[in-house]
């Protein structure tokens, strides 16, 4: 039998509390709904999504891929088929998913499938990952709605896909923008991403 690293029980217990988290919370309100998104390194997306009203919990992860229980170093290596997420957790009554994929996309460079601002690689392919029917056809209706806004001439390439597995990702990982504010923000600002999003989006950028 194969020894389990530290660092995979370290992913193993944050999937767990994931799953306890969601239990927990539909009992406490049957109205709770889940989104995945990934829009490059989930640092920056979890700092995105926190500021919106409604959102109850994001959770940095890794989905997309066929390497069951990924460590962040597999991912990194962009062999594993999965990229960066975050699961958010919301309160469809105070944000609905419309509107959270209207955050989402003035939070990512809808243009670049090969990764995301100065991150390079699958492992960082933007991506919609879809929890029901309804959610499939919301999200295809808010790409083309962009399309045909005549706003940009280049044709997105955000994957709209199925949710998969998710598995937590470390928890050094989680809620790093506040537990590691100084390395959160020269990571950011030297990625480049604001301003990338502010060439976009000018004045409708929302990070």
């Amino acid at each position: 039998m194969t020894p389990i690293s530290r660092r995979q029980i370290t992913a193993m217990i944050a999937s767990l509390a994931l799953v306890l988290f969601g239990a927990t919370n539909a009992s406490a309100n049957d109205k709770t709904a889940v989104a995945t998104l990934g829009s490059g390194c989930f640092w920056c997306t979890e700092a995105d999504f926190d500021k919106v009203p409604g959102v109850l919990e994001t959770v940095s992860g890794y989905m997309g891929g066929h390497v069951k229980n990924p460590t962040y170093e597999q991912v990194s290596r962009g062999t594993t088929g999965h990229t960066e997420v975050v699961r958010i957790a919301y309160d469809p009554a105070k944000v609905t998913y419309a509107q959270l994929l209207d955050h989402y996309w003035r939070n990512v460079d809808p243009f670049d499938r090969t990764g995301q601002f100065c991150d390079r690689g699958s492992q960082y392919r933007p991506a919609i990952f879809t929890h029901s029917e309804e959610q499939a056809r919301i999200a295809k209706e808010s790409l083309e709605a962009i399309e045909a806004s005549g706003r940009f001439d280049q044709k997105i390439v955000v994957e709209i896909t199925p949710a998969s597995e998710f598995t937590a990702a470390e928890t050094y990982h989680q809620n790093f923008y506040k537990k590691n504010p100084a390395h959160y923000w020269r990571y950011r600002i030297g990625c480049r991403r604001d301003l990338r999003l502010k060439q976009l989006w000018g004045k409708d950028a929302k990070s």
